[in-house]
């Protein structure tokens, strides 16, 4: 039977169970998860906070990971400034970044989802408000959300990864774990 671990990865950690040629030992999977045989479906970069999800099956692991299965992925991003209808549109219609046409993606503005504190504190600027929106892409480029809303003019401050296709961080604490059924 396969097996599925969904983890609420806490911002500063890293998306593997070793860290390689830091002189400093930051923390990683093996801090928190110590079951044999999983291994990370995807990444979600050290910066970042939210669902992070583990198998023990190659070919899920693919699904899950790769672009041309475009499994949706959702984010809430608290950005920098209050976007208009404009800049919803255009991450709507696919942003061009250095590597490409991001493909369209699903957006609207939320209200502040009340999430856990975030250690350390997204830096805060009293002359720039902040909103969030709630983001869902089906492909994978490098820190894609981080550069489409700065593409738009309104860099992500905070970053979670909330659901991948029909698994979401619902009721996960950071830093904690639960088994999942596969699809």
């Amino acid at each position: 039977m396969t097996r599925v671990i969904l983890f609420n990865k806490p911002h500063g950690v890293l998306s593997q169970f070793t860290d390689r040629g830091s002189p400093t030992q930051r923390q990683t999977l093996s801090n928190f998860i110590d079951v044999p045989g999983v291994y990370p479906a995807g990444r979600l970069d050290r910066d970042s906070e939210g669902l992070l999800l583990l198998c023990d099956d190659g070919k899920l692991q693919a699904q899950i990971a790769d672009p041309r299965f475009k499994l949706p992925k959702t984010y809430l991003a608290q950005v920098e400034g209050e976007p208009a209808p404009e800049a919803l549109e255009q991450l709507r219609r696919g942003v061009r970044l250095k590597d490409g046409l991001t493909r369209p993606a699903e957006v609207d503005l939320i209200a502040d989802p009340q999430l856990w504190p975030r250690d350390p504190p997204i830096r805060v600027r009293k002359s720039i408000p902040d909103s969030w929106i709630k983001l869902t892409i089906r492909e994978g480029k490098n820190r894609q959300v981080r550069r489409m809303t700065a593409a738009v003019g309104h860099p992500t401050l905070r970053l979670v990864r909330w659901a991948i296709g029909d698994w979401t961080l619902e009721g996960l604490e950071p830093g904690s774990w639960r088994e999942s059924a596969a699809p």
